[in-house]
């Protein structure tokens, strides 16, 4: 039997309550809301699944805040619902899984970010497709290598997406080594 060491307990508490703060403000970061990004931390570290409740009261968040980012974690496919037996709560649980993470992640920003960076470019030289002169040549080009980057990105971003940990790490390494 394991025993746990009441400081130690303390201890690790702390570390997860410094843990947590810091990936909210890394979340504003990367273009997440801080809560969201620190209820994904709170799930992630998590030994069990949580109910809004408990994820109300161990954030000090509101009910409709906490309830709101926990549906927007399950609809990127981050957070899962858990339904325990007997119980009418709803429980949610993280994806552990730190590759899986990042290929749901990186999906979610290419969708939101990407795309439709991609469509502005678009439609930026549809539109000036018929215009003359040197001022339109040079948005024209300029646009055009930005859609082209933007496509080699996305292009990649839909590669990795398709690699499972150990092939992408391989590849990784080789690349940078």
């Amino acid at each position: 039997m394991n025993k746990v060491n009441v400081a130690d307990s303390q201890s690790l508490e702390e570390v997860r309550d410094s843990f947590i703060a810091q990936w909210g403000t890394y979340g504003s970061q990367w273009g997440i809301n801080r809560t969201m990004a620190q209820i994904h931390a709170l799930l992630m570290t998590g030994t069990e699944a949580l109910s809004t409740d408990e994820v109300m009261e161990r954030l000090s968040v509101s009910r409709g805040n906490a309830h709101t980012n926990l549906k927007e974690l399950v609809s990127w496919g981050l957070v899962r619902i858990v339904i325990k037996k007997g119980d009418r709560k709803e429980y949610f649980d993280a994806e552990r899984d730190v590759w899986k993470i990042f290929t749901i992640i990186l999906r979610e920003r290419q969708r939101r970010e990407i795309d439709p960076a991609l469509e502005l470019l678009r439609n930026c030289q549809e539109e000036t497709q018929g215009y003359e002169g040197e001022e339109a040549e040079v948005f024209r080009n300029q646009v055009k290598e930005l859609e082209n980057f933007v496509s080699f990105a996305r292009n990649i971003g839909h590669k990795v997406d398709k690699l499972s940990y150990g092939p992408a790490m391989k590849l990784a390494s080789k690349f940078l080594s």
